[in-house]
């Protein structure tokens, strides 16, 4: 997933003049409001790069967006965030441990952030959401999808996504695009799993679209950023000014 842990962020991005080559439709934009929209993808897909432009050309049409993220968006999440993205020297951190430190993490960012800008009329951004803990620690770990269902039911409490966008590329594509620089001890937990865990996080995420492609929208992320940021615009238009 994400490289090791940074601070903590609150709701402010850093200042930075917007980029309007990459704006919204004026339609698309009222109909974000008051949308929780998640990016999600496999490690090397992209979505980081998509998600800062969708949260500047968001910012730049008046939506106001709260940016959260996962694990962390709060100082109880961030704490967890720590945990999970370290190696640890003496023993192997269980996966039920590791799908429950997620779903802690889920919980309060939910309850503390979430839910709050939500009933407020807000844009909600997340960087990953229950669709991620199906793809790594489900598909790719091993664990029952109804256990992961049943504990994120706990941990939501009804907060759910109006859409999820799932940036696919292919693990070859993927591991071209993470930084080439890293050494293996420089890579999070999850970075470091290898090719074969990371060809079933993708399978994962291919499967989530196929039964639920109302909600679960593909992105084919293996163009430039251009070509994928339009292709963003396009689906989550079609998401939204359909009906």
């Amino acid at each position: 997933m994400s490289t090791m842990p940074t601070p903590l962020r609150t709701d402010a991005r850093p200042a930075r003049m917007p980029d309007h080559a990459h704006t919204l439709p004026d339609d698309l934009a009222k109909a974000l409001a008051g949308r929780f929209v998640v990016f999600e993808g496999p490690d090397g897909s992209g979505k980081s790069t998509q998600l800062s432009r969708f949260l500047d050309a968001t910012a730049a049409a008046g939506l106001n967006p709260l940016e959260v993220r996962e694990p962390g968006g709060t100082e109880v999440g961030e704490r967890i965030r720590k945990a999970l993205l370290e190696h640890l020297e003496r023993e192997e951190m269980s996966l039920r441990c590791e799908m429950l430190l997620y779903m802690a993490s889920r919980a309060q960012l939910c309850e503390q952030k979430i839910r709050p800008a939500l009933d407020a009329g807000r844009l909600v951004v997340a960087d990953r959401f229950v669709q991620s803990t199906l793809a790594y620690q489900g598909a790719a770990g091993g664990l029952p999808e109804d256990e992961i269902l049943a504990a994120a039911a706990i941990a939501t409490h009804g907060v759910t996504p109006d859409a999820v966008l799932i940036f696919d590329v292919d693990e070859h594509t993927a591991a071209q695009r993470m930084n080439p620089l890293l050494r293996g001890d420089d890579l999070d937990r999850m970075e470091a799993k290898g090719a074969a865990f990371h060809r079933k996080v993708r399978q994962g995420y291919l499967s989530q679209i196929e039964r639920d492609p109302t909600t679960n929208l593909r992105i084919d992320a293996a163009g430039c950023e251009d070509t994928v940021w339009d292709e963003t615009v396009r689906v989550l238009s079609g998401r939204f000014l359909s009906r």
